[in-house]
């Protein structure tokens, strides 16, 4: 049976090529990015983003931390702005003004995870997400925050979940979605599932399955096979995609697809 909202596209072969030479190439026009992440333990995964987004392209990008992070970093990570956290070195619920005033001056947030696990920061993301009108992507350990209660985002609009398979059967069990996302699936039972999803819920995903990586957009699919394969990928996937999205708005499945066209896993 032919499925008319099923695209594949081939690795290094963007199905989309035109956005390739409408990118911005004037940096001042490449959109503005804010990266948000890290615990006093550890702050890798939003310094990862934060180079990714430049090696693709972003105009601007600027990164919010925890202030726990603030004297160990500060002085060896210039790009890093800060944000009260709690005793125990994660974003505190007094960070949401900080957020909040960031991702108006920005296009695009990215949460890439790092966070620690708090349930202030429970809290917070929950009303960021809540509050933020924009172009929201989270990723990494930062979907866990949402995949319990996932009400506040799963009809929000310009929301993408970059997670991987156990995260979304997490997910959609807690959206008391009908279908079970499950990891015997094969290609063509995953992408009816991913239709079915998206047509259910605002929400767009990213995810990899069976060395392709799949986005889902509004019922639509794009699928794109790896010539070789990482465990470690959402960060960087997740990154592309939010340039890739910022700088083309209007054309949010088409963006979201081509980022994952040249996707170096």
């Amino acid at each position: 049976m032919e499925r008319a909202y099923w695209q594949r596209q081939v690795f290094e072969k963007p199905l989309f090529p035109d956005l390739l030479w409408s990118r911005p190439e004037n940096r001042h026009h490449a959109g503005k990015l804010l990266v948000i992440g890290g615990n006093l333990h550890g702050f890798a995964a939003p310094a990862e983003a934060y180079q990714e987004s430049l090696r693709n392209g972003v105009g601007t990008s600027r990164v919010l931390l925890p202030d726990a992070l603030q004297r160990t970093v500060g002085k060896v990570f210039e790009a890093g702005e800060y944000a009260p956290s709690t005793p125990s070195g994660s974003f505190s619920q007094k960070a949401l003004d900080g957020f909040l005033a960031l991702s108006h001056w920005a296009d695009g947030v990215l949460i890439t995870g790092d966070l620690g696990r708090n349930s202030e920061t429970a809290i917070l993301l929950e009303k960021f997400a809540e509050k933020y009108t924009g172009k929201l992507t989270v990723t990494k350990d930062a979907i866990d925050y949402f995949t319990s209660t996932p009400q506040k985002v799963l009809q929000r609009v310009d929301t993408l979940f970059v997670l991987s398979l156990a995260q979304l059967q997490r997910l959609a069990l807690s959206a008391n979605f009908t279908q079970a996302f499950t990891f015997k699936m094969d290609l063509l039972h995953l992408v009816e599932t991913l239709h079915h999803f998206t047509e259910t819920f605002q929400l767009s995903l990213i995810v990899k399955h069976l060395d392709n990586v799949f986005v889902a957009h509004h019922g639509r699919i794009s699928s794109t096979k790896l010539t070789k394969d990482k465990e470690i990928w959402r960060l960087t996937a997740a990154t592309r995609a939010t340039v890739w999205w910022l700088q083309t708005p209007n054309q949010s499945f088409e963006a979201l697809t081509v980022s994952q066209s040249t996707l170096s896993m």
